[in-house]
């Protein structure tokens, strides 16, 4: 099996590098780190994730009249439910239908789409970064031409909220080692 990040030298070189880069955006305001993730391994990847980052990042959200906790709340009220692609419903909904379905039901539009999502909030590069409530995206869940394909929310305590395709809306463990590969970074919602 491919191994989508390199050992843990490679990790910290590519968190080195991100962390430079957080530096120097927070001086000018602009990027985003994940423009040096050198750990994604093939050309094909990183034209995908310059693709992806050519069409803008960090728009805001306005999460004024709701929390963390209160997201959290609304997406555990959907536990169980079944997958089906393009769902937004307790019939059946699918990753990015549970964001949206969840942040609609606190008043927040947010658009069905992985790959748009992680265009809200600020870039949390480094899985160890994450807060509840922060936004997780991945790569490689299944085949598309899109780059982002899974989305969900943090939870806290290294665990996210998504759905499953084989198992509905769960909580898994950011630990999962085939979740773990697929991390592409978090955005913060949430200050």
């Amino acid at each position: 099996m491919m191994k989508l990040f390199p050992d843990t030298k490679g990790r910290l070189i590519v968190l080195l590098v991100v962390v430079c880069q957080l530096l120097i955006a927070s001086c000018s305001r602009q990027v985003h780190p994940v423009h040096s993730f050198r750990y994604i391994e093939s050309k094909s990847d990183r034209k995908e994730m310059n693709n992806f980052m050519t069409g803008g990042t960090e728009k805001e959200v306005d999460t004024r009249n709701v929390s963390a906790d209160g997201i959290i709340e609304t997406a555990q009220k959907f536990l169980g439910v079944p997958h089906c692609m393009g769902g937004t419903t307790m019939k059946c909904m699918d990753c990015s239908g549970l964001l949206v379905t969840v942040f609609a039901k606190n008043g927040i539009n947010m658009p069905h789409n992985s790959e748009e999502q992680a265009r809200y909030g600020k870039i949390v590069a480094g899985m160890d970064q994450l807060k509840k409530g922060d936004l997780v995206f991945f790569i490689k869940t299944y085949r598309t031409n899109q780059f982002i394909t899974h989305s969900g929310i943090c939870t806290g305590d290294n665990k996210f909220i998504h759905t499953s395709s084989s198992k509905g809306v769960i909580i898994t463990s950011m630990n999962d080692p085939w979740w773990k590969e697929r991390f592409v970074f978090g955005t913060r919602i949430f200050e």
